[in-house]
């Protein structure tokens, strides 16, 4: 197993407060006023167009479009990755967009088979991008980057090798080379990557089938390449930024789209693109067959506009490939960038429903379990709804934990409190809820002596064979620690035993510097949450650990 599945459980309880804020982020693209009467188009379409489309959606209303009998059209953006909007889609009451634009056909017949039909028969790629590793211009260099071409068992030889990674890379990269790629049951390039490792393993470009995804080397390959994953994300755009705002330390390399690696990197990530092949997104535009026909009407005209070589010059400004043969190409998808548009040379053949299904259960075997230490401030500030929204959102993360993750919770208040220490997620998930929904808010906060009892218990707890984590949630200020102070000892401490750490501020009143400065020096995120966003971010870190969230499962 890999150390995907400890990232799995601390991302899982980040996961579901980050979800609320991730939404409150990407939101709508374009809030102005609606023209009375308006025919209005929602889109959703994967994070990874959003640039793009903030901009074509702006241009589009700015042109007061209206249909063949004079209505007004307004268009709407939401931003959702594929699997999410197919969950999203098949919830009770859930609105369907009238044009959804996912990363490739399989996710509109996975919707299919889920139910969700109206959109297979009317569907135009609007951009292309191949799905690469986007990897800091120096390593890749020290890796033979350009002239030397690197594949997807290479990158994955050299995960699970630290010393040929420190050989080739001079030591400067750090210990291991520190990888990431999207959550596969929410975004099509998650499951493209394991996809990519199954057809590298397989050495062919056809459609690899379940079957194929049984074998030994297959297992192997995808589990070496996972050995080195240190978090999942949401989307590849997020993976984009956060390794531009974070540097080398934090990833060193991830899967993600071209224009992801492209877009605001000014040449200092690079795509490689893997030698055995890779999949080419092409972002199907799909209208909601039963939507109104006025409705369909209005997608349409949105959708051409996308094709037209205004859409596709805006696309190409935003690093995608352009699907119109009259489009010019050029900044940023350059030389300069690292940008090879002769590359792909192979690419895969799209996979079907069966196929994407096997290789997120691979992916559940072949993450590594997590050894997480759960945090939770029970003092008396979180008395209310406070407490009780976190409860569900915690219950809710230890539901979606792998079976084999291992789980410490500590309630502080006025002394840290050890509830549960080092026990197996699997067949204690019911004891570990209990001991959830009996929290009580109560007393003073001792914040400081809960993270040194925390980093205490990893000490007790540590396993080889399995990724440290530790998620941090308070609502206020130190108020009463007496064994530990925040400084750089309780820092190293607390980051000792490659702990990875994830903070949330609940609530004005949490000591914010404290907990951001924590999830930084622990190579984790920091949420700010509230009441409305709490079950959110458990979901989104949830996602960065494997949770059982998405497509698939």
């Amino acid at each position: 197993m890999t150390l995907l599945k400890n990232i799995r459980a601390v991302w899982l309880l980040v996961g579901l407060l980050g979800l609320a804020s991730l939404a409150c982020q990407l939101g709508q693209s374009d809030n102005g006023d609606i023209p009375n009467n308006a025919v209005v188009v929602d889109v959703v379409a994967n994070a990874s167009l959003e640039p793009w489309l903030q901009t074509a959606v702006s241009a589009f209303n700015a042109s007061n479009p209206t249909t063949a009998s004079d209505t007004p059209i307004y268009v709407m953006l939401t931003a959702v990755e594929s699997g999410q909007q197919i969950t999203d889609m098949t919830a009770s009451g859930a609105a369907i967009p009238a044009l959804w634009i996912p990363d490739s056909p399989v996710w509109v017949n996975l919707a299919a088979e889920q139910g969700i039909r109206g959109y297979q028969n009317n569907c135009q790629s609007v951009a292309q991008s191949p799905l690469v590793i986007g990897m800091w211009r120096p390593m890749a260099e020290s890796l033979g980057w350009p002239g030397f071409p690197l594949g997807w068992l290479d990158v994955g030889s050299l995960a699970q090798d630290p010393s040929a990674f420190q050989y080739y890379t001079g030591g400067e990269y750090g210990e291991a080379l520190r990888l990431s790629h999207p959550h596969p049951g929410l975004s099509g390039a998650g499951a493209g990557t394991l996809l990519a490792l199954v057809q590298a393993a397989q050495g062919q470009t056809t459609a690899v089938s379940a079957d194929d995804i049984q074998k030994p080397i297959v297992q192997a390959s995808v589990g070496a390449f996972e050995s080195a994953v240190s978090s999942f994300a949401n989307s590849t755009s997020s993976l984009g930024s956060n390794m531009r705002q974070r540097g080398p330390s934090y990833l060193g390399a991830a899967v993600m789209y071209e224009n992801d690696v492209v877009y605001g990197s000014e040449g200092n990530i690079v795509p490689i693109y893997p030698l055995e092949g890779t999949f080419m997104a092409t972002h199907p535009a799909c209208i909601n067959q039963g939507a109104d026909g006025e409705t369909q009407e209005a997608a349409g005209l949105f959708r051409d506009y996308l094709v037209s070589a205004a859409g596709q010059e805006t696309a190409v400004a935003h690093a995608l490939r352009p699907v119109n043969n009259n489009a010019p190409i050029g900044p940023p998808l350059t030389e300069e960038s690292g940008v090879d548009l002769s590359q792909p040379v192979i690419i895969f053949n799209e996979p079907n429903a069966a196929a994407v299904y096997a290789v997120q259960d691979l992916w559940q075997t072949a993450r590594k379990d997590v050894n997480l230490v759960m945090l939770l401030d029970t003092s008396g500030s979180m008395r209310g709804s406070k407490i009780d929204n976190m409860r569900l959102a915690a219950v809710q993360f230890v539901e979606q934990m792998g079976e084999d993750d291992m789980l410490t919770i500590i309630g502080f208040s006025t002394e840290p409190e050890v509830m549960i220490e080092g026990i197996q997620v699997g067949p204690n998930r019911q004891k570990i809820i209990n001991a959830i929904t009996a929290l009580n808010a109560t007393g003073d906060t001792t914040l400081f002596d809960a993270i040194g009892d925390g980093a205490a218990s990893i000490e007790r707890t540590s396993q080889p064979n399995m990724t440290n984590a530790m998620v941090v949630l308070s609502d206020g200020k130190d108020t009463r620690s007496y064994r530990y102070e925040f400084n750089r000892s309780l820092i190293d401490f607390a980051t000792g035993n490659n702990t990875t750490i994830f903070t949330i501020a609940y609530g004005g009143d949490a000591a914010e510097d404290v907990l951001s400065e924590l999830a930084v020096n622990g190579n984790g995120n920091y949420y700010q949450g509230d009441e409305a966003s709490i079950e959110a971010i458990y979901d989104e870190m949830s996602a960065a650990f494997g949770g059982s969230v998405g497509v698939g499962r």
